[in-house]
């Protein structure tokens, strides 16, 4: 049986990994900041809490980190931890870069000096491109990183590469595009438009802010991402993949779709806040994964209204209980 420690448990990524590596027979440990203060709620939605075994770890901290992985010797690590909000890290840049940047280099480090042959993922971020001008990014696009997080993400991801080169760790990055779930937290405009529209579809009297409706992403399922994260630590040698779905939407097109599916016209509840905006934000997120596709045997296979339906069922299963 593997052992395996995911940094960042609590969230949504962490808790679908979760599940997917016990149905792999993987023995799981989850870590986070303080394990016994957590409910972990995420892990209860999907029946699985009992099963991973929690433990505290701080990996900002290099002694906590070090530590733990001594204790656990585990075979795989995902890194998963940090401030993970683009808009939050405008707010909180330090907060963001230490946690992002930090608590990689103490993983890295913290394998180095082991000496262990752990396999190490860290979690990437597609905002590291910044604006391609509509050209979908691959693996070898220049970063133009435009907010706190993202240039925390792309100092990681760099941090990686040079710790796979210099010291010959399998470590990679998986640079992922927008994923959606369920399990998506309050604070992403995805899981604001979802709830607003539930609610208004039942009866309650309020609009929907947002700012700059006409940026455009690339959405997939969390589910689908957590395999190929898993997939990149089954291959011979370490490589970064670019993870998406290759298919471009607005918010505009997020919001139209999303109303539709509860028999709303959008247009007669969005209001457009200034107060929204961020300093500097992308207008066009475009990828191209065929990388991961050619080499790991990987594609999405949910697309935006299959996700925006099973987010929306959900919400709506919340709301009546």
């Amino acid at each position: 049986m593997k052992r395996v420690l995911i940094c960042g448990v609590s969230g949504q990524d962490g808790a679908y990994l979760s599940k997917f590596l016990l149905a792999k027979n993987y023995e799981v440990f989850g870590g986070s900041r303080d394990s016994d203060g957590n409910s972990f709620i995420n892990h209860k939605k999907l029946g699985i809490l009992g099963k991973v075994k929690f433990i505290s770890i701080n990996i900002c901290d290099f002694r906590s980190t070090l530590q733990t992985l001594i204790k656990i010797q585990p075979d795989e690590i995902y890194n998963l931890s940090g401030q993970s909000s683009v808009g939050l890290s405008f707010e909180q840049p330090v907060e963001t870069f230490e946690s992002i940047s930090i608590g990689t280099l103490n993983l890295l480090e913290a394998i180095r000096f082991s000496g262990m042959p752990i396999k190490l993922y860290s979690a990437g971020s597609s905002e590291c491109f910044g604006e391609s001008n509509g050209i979908p990014a691959n693996e070898d696009t220049p970063f133009k990183p435009r907010s706190p997080y993202a240039i925390a993400k792309a100092t990681a991801y760099w941090q990686v590469a040079n710790y796979r080169e210099a010291y010959n760790l399998f470590a990679c990055t998986g640079i992922l595009f927008n994923h959606e779930s369920p399990l998506r937290a309050s604070r992403f405009v995805t899981k604001k438009i979802i709830t607003t529209a539930c609610e208004i579809s039942r009866g309650k009297d309020i609009k929907l802010n947002l700012g700059n409706i006409d940026i455009k992403r690339d959405w997939g399922w969390a589910p689908d991402y957590v395999e190929a994260m898993w997939m990149m630590l089954q291959i011979q040698q370490p490589e970064d993949f670019v993870i998406a779905t290759g298919i471009t939407n607005t918010l505009r097109d997020f919001i139209k779709l999303t109303f539709e599916e509860l028999g709303l016209n959008w247009e007669d509840y969005v209001i457009y806040d200034s107060s929204l905006l961020r300093p500097t934000d992308l207008m066009i997120g475009s990828a191209n994964p065929q990388k991961a596709k050619s080499i790991l045997k990987w594609e999405s296979k949910h697309g935006i209204g299959e996700i925006i339906r099973e987010m929306i069922i959900d919400q709506l299963n919340n709301i009546e209980n």
